[in-house]
């Protein structure tokens, strides 16, 4: 019968932790780079791209409150948290206006996601709010200029 020492057993959970530290950064990265490219294709609809808001190429009416410039923040955000700069504030307001949008398009509609079709807005919204908490994680433009700033010291 084979033995685990305490040693052994340290050592894994040591190899383990360091792995997930290592591998940590780049999965924030994804997560942020897969999840701005989706919202980046939802903020452009409101242009008229990708089907449009009505899947036949419409757009929202240019300055109308507060789809086309719901339309404008999504695509700034987006490209803001794709980038990797100022992720986090980015982040805080892309949730803001999902969290709006859930509360003024969606509920009306119903008390649940699944009855009034606001699970996107909802999940964005917690989405871009674990976003802004854990920050943007590898790859990151931001980190590149604060890396260069403080060389520059």
């Amino acid at each position: 019968m084979t033995t685990i020492t305490r040693t052994q057993t340290t050592t894994a959970t040591t190899s383990t932790t360091k792995l997930t530290e290592r591998v940590r950064p780049i999965v924030l990265a994804l997560f942020r780079v897969v999840t701005s490219v989706l919202f980046l294709i939802h903020g452009l609809a409101g242009f008229g791209f990708f089907g449009g808001i009505d899947g036949h190429g419409a757009a929202v009416p240019f300055g109308s409150f507060p789809g086309f410039w719901a339309s404008v923040i999504e695509v700034v955000g987006a490209v803001l948290i794709l980038l990797g700069v100022a992720t986090r504030p980015a982040a805080i307001v892309l949730s803001g206006v999902m969290a709006y949008a859930y509360f003024t398009v969606h509920a009306p509609m119903g008390l649940l996601p699944m009855q009034n079709m606001g699970e996107p807005a909802a999940l964005y919204s917690w989405i871009f709010l674990t976003i802004a908490v854990t920050g943007p994680g590898a790859f990151a433009l931001g980190r590149l200029k604060r890396s260069s700033a403080k060389a520059g010291q």
